[in-house]
């Protein structure tokens, strides 16, 4: 933050993401899309190394790729219909929200989405899986209609970000298809209310932040970086696998209870074989979650003296710490909330 530049560009990251969703026409909301979108752009390519910029001009070209067909479907619309968001033919409606999932990285439009996270640093992947999603999936819900392209979407979200990730050595690809994953399950959540899927998104973006802030104290990029913690600190290793698990939605952490809500919701609306399929795919992610943290909580690493570990800021680790220990007892916080209330 000593750099102005990085203040600035910020600022109008959180504006051209409010224009977007406090928008009353389809051109206000590709106005603050774009702001969004040139806003972000610096802050990837701070880095300067080779990686980052490869990762900047995927992401940057994909984005104007989205952008152009969304204004293009929006002039369509005000040549050949009437612009209004209650009577828009389907073939707009399946344009636009092509765009919008292409812009938050969901299935099968997710090629671009685990390469640019490989060359980002954690600050950037933690704002390009949590803020940059708001606006498109807000957008979306605009149009969200239950049919065969909304279901495809899910179903191919869901099996794309949990069979992805199943051979990944990094953990920012890893990540990736995590919220590739939650993204068909924040889809799904559309269906049932608006509520039920900012809930999920909310408490998928806390799980996440604080995961991140671990990783980004810890200095960890890689699976085999787990077992390089220092053995010392075993309440540091519990906390960070239990967030992984949290976010995979192992009961009785917090990240079940969205999964769950969804799960009810959609079995209420009678949508029951979409939810096996979910259910199945989350097994699947919860597996490679399980492998990850398996081997980091059973065995006990030995660790060479001239292996140097690297300083641990102190600052990011009381607030990842203070983060992680909520993500532990949340579901029974909330159901003792709900009980009560």
């Amino acid at each position: 933050m000593k750099n102005p530049s990085q203040i600035l560009f910020l600022t109008t990251l959180v504006s051209g993401t409010l224009i977007s969703i406090s928008a009353t026409s389809w051109f206000s909301m590709w106005m603050g899309l774009e702001i969004n979108l040139l806003s972000f752009i610096p802050l990837m390519g701070n880095s300067k190394n080779i990686p980052s910029t490869e990762a900047t001009l995927k992401y940057f070209l994909i984005q104007a790729l989205a952008s152009m067909t969304f204004l293009f479907t929006t002039i369509l619309m005000q040549l050949y219909y009437q612009p209004t968001m209650s009577n828009l033919l389907s073939i707009f409606t399946m344009l636009i929200s092509s765009t919008l999932l292409m812009k938050s990285g969901a299935a099968p439009f997710h090629f671009w989405f685990p390469g640019t996270m490989e060359g980002l640093n954690w600050l950037n992947c933690l704002i390009l899986m949590t803020w940059q999603k708001i606006a498109p999936l807000i957008i979306l819900s605009y149009l969200m209609k239950m049919n065969f392209f909304f279901s495809s979407v899910i179903i191919l979200s869901t099996i794309v970000g949990a069979l992805g990730g199943l051979n990944q050595t990094s953990l920012r690809k890893l990540m990736a298809y995590s919220s590739i994953n939650h993204l068909g399950w924040m889809i799904a959540a559309m269906f049932c209310s608006e509520n039920l899927w900012e809930l999920y998104f909310i408490i998928y973006s806390f799980l996440t932040a604080s995961l991140i802030f671990m990783f980004t104290s810890l200095n960890i990029y890689y699976i085999n970086q787990n077992f390089l913690i220092h053995n010392k600190s075993q309440l540091l290793k519990m906390l960070l696998f239990s967030t992984i698990l949290s976010l995979g939605g192992l009961p009785p952490l917090l990240g079940f209870l969205p999964k769950w809500l969804v799960i009810q919701n959609l079995s209420y609306l009678n949508y029951i074989p979409l939810s096996i399929i979910m259910i199945m795919m989350t097994l699947i992610t919860l597996f490679y979650y399980i492998r990850l943290t398996f081997t980091a909580f059973i065995l006990n690493y030995s660790q060479m003296k001239w292996i140097s570990v690297n300083p641990i800021n102190k600052t990011m680790m009381t607030i990842s710490s203070s983060l992680t220990s909520f993500s532990l007892l949340g579901l029974p916080f909330c159901t003792l909330i709900f009980n009560i209330l």
